[in-house]
């Protein structure tokens, strides 16, 4: 095989929702967020095996995503659009029982005109600036909105996966404050409000990087192992350089494996002479620049020459290859491009 193998654990991704389902009480439902393709993992096997697990409720980003999700899972199981009703969604959104979380007095108007009646949510902004409506907005409309009977009423928060930020109970007190006694069930947190405190649960969590082995679900299961494949080997002299630039020289006499995978399928250039690949558990530091279809791996202390070299596993998470790139799991998870060979492990029973 002359592309890269991305194993995708689906037990792991159920035996996570199982644990982040555990830190809540009974009386609170566990939804899940599988949103930009299940980050990255494949919207389909991802959400059927969450819904044979109990997932009752999903959220995705756009009505879109929300359709290939109907798609994956038929009738059944209600499906939340954080993006709202946004112009031309009216259609798929009533043939396909989609759930609007309303951010807007403009979505409010279109969902009310064009769908009286049908289940809609509202997401209030309660410090983020991102989606949903400013307390003086919601303030303006509140009656209007609950005469309709929204499901659900949302907010997000911001710095939840830092437990000592004061914004984190700010925005819980905004939030009460913008709810208290609607009796409308309401949630405010995903992975990280889910570990903050068991205030933040509410009547739904809405776990997301955390089902996938992410940050800062540090007692996450392993979900991903991807394996690169080698292409060719070679032995340099003290003095060469390998790949673009000339950024990386050999001190030593070096064994050299060029791995067939680039930035065109989501390694970020970004982690060229910083990063390790896996042999087993032998860390082989790669050697120069990501180029867009190749790495270059030095081997010299193996004792053979490898077959392939993952890139993730179980000794280089998601967040150890995104501490290398400066960035977060996120980007490494849905970056992960197409041209890999997906195999989905598990059964997620």
């Amino acid at each position: 095989m002359s592309t890269g193998r991305l194993t995708i654990d689906l037990d792991a991704i159920a035996a996570n929702w199982r644990a982040l389902d555990a830190l809540t009480s009974a009386t609170v439902e566990t939804a899940a967020t599988v949103k930009a393709d299940a980050y990255g993992l494949g919207i389909g096997p991802v959400a059927r095996t969450l819904a044979n697990t109990g997932v009752r409720t999903f959220f995705v980003a756009v009505a879109e995503e929300g359709a290939a999700l109907r798609d994956a899972l038929g009738p059944g199981p209600e499906i939340l659009i954080y993006s709202g009703h946004m112009a031309g969604d009216t259609d798929m959104i009533a043939d396909l029982g989609l759930v609007p979380m309303l951010n807007s007095i403009e979505q409010m108007t279109r969902q009310f005109e064009a769908l009286p009646g049908a289940p809609f949510g509202i997401q209030l902004d309660t410090g983020m600036n991102r989606l949903g409506m400013e307390p003086a907005e919601w303030a303006a409309v509140r009656d209007i909105a609950m005469r309709m009977g929204p499901r659900l009423i949302i907010s997000h928060l911001a710095c939840a996966d830092d437990p000592e930020s004061q914004m984190n109970r700010q925005q819980f007190r905004t939030f009460r404050e913008m709810t208290e006694g609607l009796g409308v069930p309401r949630s405010i947190s995903a992975t990280g409000g889910i570990l903050l405190d068991p205030r933040f649960h509410m009547k739904m969590t809405r776990p997301g990087i955390g089902l996938y082995g992410g940050l800062p679900f540090d007692k996450a299961a392993s979900v991903v192992r991807l394996s690169l494949p080698v292409v060719q080997t070679r032995d340099l002299e003290p003095g060469e350089a390998v790949g673009y630039g000339a950024s990386w020289r050999a001190d030593a006499p070096t064994r050299i494996a060029t791995v067939s995978a680039g930035y065109a399928d989501g390694i970020l250039r970004a982690i060229s002479n910083n990063a390790v690949l896996f042999h087993r558990d032998t860390p082989c530091p790669l050697a120069g620049r990501v180029s867009m279809d190749l790495i270059t791996v030095d081997i010299t202390h193996l004792e053979g020459d490898p077959k392939s070299l993952d890139i993730l596993s179980p000794f280089q998470s998601v967040d150890d290859l995104a501490d290398c790139a400066g960035t977060i799991g996120y980007e490494i998870l849905t970056s992960l491009g197409p041209r890999y060979h997906r195999r989905y492990s598990g059964t997620g029973e």
